[in-house]
C-alpha cells in the first residue's frame, strides 16, 4: 500500500503481506512440509490446515507432540481419549515435565534470559547460568521439604530471580502461582490463600515509575494471611537483606553444583494456578496442566508467532498477567525470553523502543493501550532507534483500532507483521491471533488459532460471519484448564465457562468473522475490568469501595472508547448527608490504588441516588456498560424485570448526558 494512503484506510484494508521468502522460512511452512512428508496430507490454505486441525484433534495434537520432539518419560496411549468439554481426556498414561523441555533447547550460541528494569542494566543471562541457578534453587527447595503437589507462590516482579524461582519450582512437579508485588496485600491474599501454599517467594521491593516501592510490610500481611505457609524467601531486588524470618536467596541457592532432574509427572498435572478476575466473588484459580501448556506453546509461539531458535520474544507484562508465563514459553522453543520491569513510560514513552533496540528483539509483544499511547505522543520509533531485528509486534489486552494498526506501520516499520491476537488467562494463549502466512488488513485479527475451534455464536446457539456475537470454542483444547481449585465436582467450571451454551466453552467477548476467516474482537461480554491488559473483577473494588463508610453502594464499569480508549467510572450511592468531595474522591481513589492496583482506579466518580438491580438483588453491570455504550435503553436492560427501574431511566439519561463528551454518539 502507498504510503501516501495510510491515513485514509478503514478496517479491512490490506496493509501488509509477507514476502514469498518470508513465508518459506517460517516454521508453519516447515511444519506443513513435515506434515506432508509423515502422512501424505497436503493444505492449499492456512483455513485447509486450521479446518483439519479442529476436525481431527487428536491427530493434529498428536502431530505438534511429534513435529516439535516432545518426549515423554512414559509414552501416551492415545493423543486425545474423550473430547467432552468440561473434562476432555488428553495424552492418558502419559509423563513428561515442562522443565526438561526448555532445557532441551539450551544452546550456547544465545542467551536464554535478556533482561533490563528502571534500575538494574541490561544482562544477558546464559543457558548454562540459567540451568545451574535452577538446579540450586530446585535442590533449596526440595531441602524445604517442597515436594510433588506442594503449591510455591510468588510476590515478585518480572525479574530473572523469578523465572528460575518458577523453573525450580515445577522442575519438582510443585505448582507454581505469582502475583505482581503492585497488588494489595488484600487482593494477593483473595488468591493465594485459596490453595494453601507451602512456601512464598517475596520480593523486597520494585521500582515503578522512577519511584520506589518497599514491601517489606505487605510480606508481613502474606505471612499473616497464609497460616499453611513454611517458608519465606526473600529475593533482592532493591539488595535489602533478608528480613527476620525469612530465607535469603543467597543461601537458598548454596546448593551449587546441584544436578537438574526434572521430575516426570502426569500430562494433567498442574504446571501453575492463574486467576480470573474475580467478578463474581472471589477470583477463580485455574489450573492449568504441564502437558497442555507444553503442547499449546509451542504451537502458539513456535507457528504462530514464527518464533525460532535464537530469537528473541519480549512482551511487556507483569508476574499478575497470564501474558507473562506466555513470554516465559519462549525457551520451549529455543528462544530468548525477553524481560522488563518497570513502567512503559518512565523515564518517557519511548523507553521500550529504546530496550528494543538495545535488546534486539525479533518479536516485541504490547497492549492496544501502549500503541495509542504512543500514537497520541506523536512517537515514531522507527526513526529514533534501529529496528532492523524486529520482525514484528504482537498486541493484546484489549481490541487494538485501525489507527493503532496504520501507527505502527507509519512511524514503526512498513516491512512489519503487526500481529493483533486475542485469547484469555483461562487458556494461557490466544484463541484467534496472527498468522505468519497471511496478510494483515486493518483492525482485524488474521486468523483462528490451529486447534482451537472458535465461533460466534448467537444467543440461539448459531455461527455467525458478518456479525457480531459471543465468542465461543466448540471443541477442546489442552491448554483449557484442568481443573478448578476446590471445584472437584466442576460445579464452578461448568457455571464459568458453560452455563449459556451447554458442552461449548462461552468467553465472554464479541467477536465478529469476516468471511475470509478473519476477526474483530469488540469488547467484553461480560463485566470484567481490563485495562492495560490486566483483569480485575468488579466484586473486588465493591468490596474494597463498599468498606468505607461514607459509601452504601457502588458500581463500576470499563469501557472500550473509539480510537483505542478505555474509561472506568465509578459511581457511588453515599450515605445520608454525605457529599462526595475532593477528600472523598481522594479517599476513593486511594482505597483502589492501595488493595488493588493504580491500573484501576476509576477515571471518574459520580454520586447516584441507586444502583440498578435484578430482581434477585444482583447489580446490572452489563446493562449499565451497555447503555454507555450507546445501546438504547429498551435494548440494554429489561426494565420490567429490575429491582429499580428509576435507577435504569436515571443511568439512560446520564449516559446520554455523558457519552457525546466521550466520542460516542
Amino acid at each position: 500500500m502507498a504510503e501516501q494512503t495510510l491515513a485514509t484506510v478503514e478496517e479491512g484494508t490490506l496493509l501488509w503481506q509477507p514476502s514469498a521468502t518470508a513465508k518459506q522460512r517460517s516454521r508453519l511452512t516447515d511444519y506443513m512440509r513435515w506434515l506432508e512428508a509423515r502422512t501424505g496430507r497436503t493444505f492449499a490454505r492456512y483455513d485447509d490446515l486450521w479446518q483439519w486441525s479442529v476436525d481431527d484433534l487428536g491427530g493434529f495434537w498428536g502431530s505438534i507432540a511429534d513435529y516439535f520432539g516432545v518426549t515423554f518419560a512414559t509414552p501416551p496411549q492415545q493423543a486425545l481419549a474423550d473430547r467432552t468439554m468440561p473434562g476432555a481426556r488428553w495424552f492418558p498414561g502419559a509423563e513428561l515435565n515442562y522443565v526438561e523441555h526448555v532445557f532441551r533447547q539450551a544452546n550456547p550460541s544465545h542467551p536464554a534470559l535478556v533482561f533490563q528494569s528502571e534500575t538494574r542494566p541490561l544482562v544477558e543471562v546464559s543457558w548454562a547460568k540459567l540451568e545451574a541457578q535452577v538446579a540450586a534453587a530446585a535442590a533449596g527447595l526440595r531441602a524445604l521439604g517442597v515436594e510433588r503437589g506442594d503449591r510455591v507462590v510468588a510476590f515478585v516482579p518480572n525479574i530473572p530471580e523469578t523465572v528460575v524461582a518458577f523453573l525450580a519450582t515445577v522442575s519438582l512437579g510443585a505448582v507454581w502461582s505469582s502475583c505482581s508485588p503492585d497488588f494489595g496485600v488484600e487482593a494477593v491474599l483473595d488468591r493465594f490463600a485459596q490453595i494453601e501454599p507451602k512456601v512464598l517467594f517475596a520480593v523486597d521491593g520494585y521500582t515503578y515509575g522512577g519511584k520506589t516501592f518497599a514491601k517489606h510490610e505487605a510480606v508481613r500481611g502474606l505471612q499473616q494471611g497464609l497460616p499453611t505457609l513454611e517458608h519465606t524467601i526473600s529475593v533482592p531486588n532493591l539488595g535489602q537483606p533478608a528480613p527476620p524470618g525469612t530465607i535469603a536467596w543467597s543461601d537458598l541457592l548454596q546448593h551449587r553444583g546441584a544436578t537438574l532432574r526434572p521430575t516426570p509427572v502426569p500430562f494433567e498435572h498442574p504446571l501453575w494456578i492463574v486467576y480470573s478476575s474475580g467478578t463474581t466473588g472471589l477470583p477463580k484459580a485455574l489450573v492449568h496442566g504441564q502437558g497442555g501448556i507444553v503442547l499449546e506453546h509451542l504451537k502458539v509461539i513456535g507457528l504462530h508467532n514464527d518464533i525460532q531458535p535464537g530469537d528473541r520474544l519480549f512482551w511487556y507484562s507483569s508476574t499478575g498477567w497470564m501474558m507473562w508465563n506466555y513470554c516465559i514459553g519462549a525457551l520451549l522453543v529455543g528462544a530468548t525470553a525477553v524481560l522488563y520491569d518497570g513502567s512503559p513510560a518512565y523515564p518517557s514513552l519511548d523507553v521500550l523502543w529504546s530496550f528494543a533496540e538495545r535488546a534486539k528483539i525479533n518479536l516485541f509483544g504490547t497492549s492496544a493501550a501502549y500503541i495509542m499511547n504512543c500514537l497520541k505522543a506523536g512517537l515514531e520509533p522507527g526513526r529514533q532507534h534501529d529496528l532492523t531485528a524486529l520482525r514484528s509486534i504482537g498486541s493484546t489486552g484489549s481490541p487494538l483500532p485501525v489507527e493503532g494498526f496504520l501507527w505502527a506501520y507509519a512511524a514503526v516499520k512498513r516491512d512489519l507483521w503487526l500481529a493483533s491476537i486475542s485469547g484469555g488467562t483461562d487458556v494461557a494463549s490466544a484463541f484467534v491471533g496472527g498468522c505468519p502466512l497471511l496478510p494483515v488488513y486493518a483492525g482485524e485479527l488474521q486468523c483462528r488459532a490451529l486447534g482451537a475451534n472458535v465461533q460466534s455464536f448467537d444467543e440461539h446457539g448459531q455461527p455467525l460471519i458478518g456479525q457480531t456475537g459471543e465468542l465461543v470454542v466448540t471443541e477442546p483444547m489442552p491448554s483449557m484448564p484442568v481443573s478448578l481449585w476446590n471445584d472437584p465436582a466442576f460445579d464452578r467450571y461448568r457455571a464459568s465457562y458453560f452455563d449459556v451454551y451447554p458442552g461449548v466453552w462461552r468467553h465472554g467477548d464479541w467477536i465478529k468473522f469476516s468471511p475470509r476467516g478473519t476477526s474483530v474482537i469488540q469488547g467484553r461480554s461480560d463485566s470484567t475490568l481490563n485495562r492495560q491488559g490486566i483483569r480485575i473483577g468488579t466484586a473486588e473494588i465493591y468490596s474494597a469501595i463498599e468498606s468505607l463508610p461514607a459509601v452504601r453502594d457502588s458500581l463500576v464499569i470499563g469501557l472500550e472508547l473509539p480510537h483505542g480508549g478505555y474509561w472506568m467510572p465509578l459511581f457511588v450511592v453515599l450515605a445520608e448527608g454525605v457529599e462526595l468531595d475532593d477528600s472523598l474522591r481522594q479517599q476513593i481513589t486511594s482505597t483502589v490504588r492501595t488493595q488493588f492496583s493504580p491500573r484501576h482506579v476509576p477515571d471518574a466518580i459520580y454520586a447516584v441516588p441507586a444502583i440498578p438491580r435484578t430482581l434477585s438483588d444482583k447489580k446490572m453491570e452489563i446493562p449499565v456498560k451497555r447503555l454507555f455504550a450507546g445501546v438504547p435503553i429498551e435494548r440494554a436492560a429489561n426494565v420490567g424485570a429490575t429491582k429499580s427501574p428509576d435507577a435504569v431511566a436515571y443511568f439512560a439519561d446520564l449516559a446520554q448526558r455523558i457519552s457525546p463528551l466521550l466520542g460516542r454518539s
